[in-house]
């Protein structure tokens, strides 16, 4: 087995997909790695860049399938004993990918491990959290948008936040390294999900198993942001709001009734 499989999901992000794919060619893990693309189906020519990289394993899907079930074909079809989830709007600076596996093998109690995100501006994401719930993803969005939004408070305490190694609850899956035998103790990722919260979902049912999640703020991975998102169809948009909805039926039954209202409401 080789030490790494890099699993990346494609939708119609092409630009993003050769930056990121340009990024693991100039500075390769010095782990042995492979690197699978699943391309959901773009209309951009992503496939096609993802061809002319020799070393890079394309699958074509077919369809958009959302993030959950291109991402489980992918790791279906690699050999890896760590698995790295990385999206296509993603630049990996050297050494990131070796260091991640590092500190992954330096902890046998950890089963993922996040790295810091940054934008191309170097301002950091807030890419881990508690557990989603009503008044956790209040307090999460809040920090987003203040954080976007260059609110001197809010982007402060983000960047204290993210400066520091915790053990959260769910670390973000645009960058996921975790180990293979985790991630099928829990199935893989649940496919119910088209493109929100299966990484916390994910990251909720393998601590479940008194696994433990790791931020790591030492490692930096450059996050774009949303490329695919901005080309998504009406339809896309849908299947969001319904992959939030699954999220709360299967962990906040309560509080589902009450976000279904909501979306149809805000239409949101």
């Amino acid at each position: 087995m080789i030490d790494v499989s890099i699993i990346i999901v494609s939708f119609n992000a092409r630009e993003d997909l050769e930056r990121c794919l340009a990024s693991l060619r100039a500075a390769p893990p010095a782990v042995s790695h492979e690197i699978i693309v699943v391309d959901n189906a773009s209309t951009d020519g992503s496939a096609e860049a993802a061809r002319r990289y020799p070393d890079v394993r394309l699958i074509e899907a077919g369809s958009n399938l959302g993030f959950a079930r291109a991402t489980n074909i992918g790791i279906r079809a690699s050999t890896g004993t760590n698995l790295l989830l990385l999206n296509s709007d993603t630049i990996v600076p050297p050494h990131a990918v070796d260091r991640l596996v590092d500190e992954l093998q330096r902890h046998p109690d950890v089963a993922i491990v996040g790295p810091r995100l940054v934008g191309a501006d170097g301002r950091a994401e807030l890419s881990f959290g508690r557990m989603i719930g009503p008044f956790n993803e209040l307090r999460q969005k809040l920090l987003v948008r203040g954080q976007a939004r260059r609110v001197p408070l809010m982007s402060s305490l983000v960047e204290r936040m993210t400066r520091r190694t915790y053990s959260p609850d769910w670390v973000s899956g645009a960058c996921l390294l975790v180990r293979r035998s985790d991630a099928e103790s829990v199935s893989l990722i649940d496919e119910r999900y088209f493109m929100y919260t299966e990484d916390v979902d994910f990251c909720a049912a393998i601590r479940a198993r008194g696994r433990r999640v790791l931020f790591m703020p030492a490692v930096e991975i450059v996050h774009l942001r949303g490329r695919s998102a901005a080309t998504a169809s009406a339809a896309t948009q849908s299947a969001y709001r319904r992959s939030r909805l699954a999220f709360y039926e299967k962990h906040h039954p309560a509080w589902a009734p009450l976000l279904r209202l909501y979306l149809r409401v805000t239409g949101g």
